[in-house]
């Protein structure tokens, strides 16, 4: 390589380096976890957690022109090993649908086969925000003694949203609420 090849590359590799430093960064909106536990009821254990959820003047828009929203809660529960990888015990996705209807103006929230109509944006991400006695796994499905990890978050999957509002999504802060993974030890 001459060089001038070598300068000319060196020229271009500083520029895009500048131009990548001068570009903004796009950071995800934050939604809080408050708390989170698994506690016993009944044989099995269950998922309380509280968010701090929302929404921000773009995606009330999006919900009032009848774009649904979807998010997912992630719960996740492993064994840490110090000779292989940590045994997963629970990797478990529940996906929430909200929408609006103008017709009623009211929102919709859904997960499975359950839904709730709701008159307000506010009661939608109070519901959202709190998961109360969630099913998650038996009992005698984790052996007493052994410590555990567990780890939930909740975001907007984006994922779902039609494929223009998908693009947006990557270059816009707007399009992404998300938690970060909330992790905590205990022991059966």
């Amino acid at each position: 390589m001459s060089p001038t090849h070598r300068l000319l590359l060196g020229l271009i590799f500083v520029a895009v380096s500048l131009l990548l430093s001068l570009a903004p960064t796009v950071h995800a909106d934050t939604i809080a976890v408050k708390v989170a536990e698994l506690r016993v009821e009944d044989d099995s254990y269950v998922l309380n957690a509280q968010f701090d959820v929302a929404f921000n003047p773009t995606l009330e828009e999006a919900l009032q022109k009848g774009l649904s929203l979807y998010f997912m809660l992630e719960l996740e529960i492993g064994r840490p090993r110090w000779y292989w990888l940590d045994d997963k015990v629970v990797s478990e996705s529940i996906q929430y649908r909200i929408s609006y209807s103008p017709l009623t103006r009211q929102y919709r929230l859904s997960s499975g086969l359950l839904s709730q109509q709701l008159d307000s944006l506010e009661e939608v991400e109070h519901l959202l925000s709190h998961v109360a006695s969630r099913p998650v796994i038996r009992v005698d499905a984790l052996a007493k003694g052994e410590r555990y990890e567990a780890a939930v978050r909740l975001r907007l999957d984006e994922t779902h949203l039609p494929k223009p509002f998908q693009i947006n999504a990557l270059a816009s802060r707007d399009w992404s609420l998300a938690s970060e993974w909330y992790r905590w030890s205990f022991t059966p």
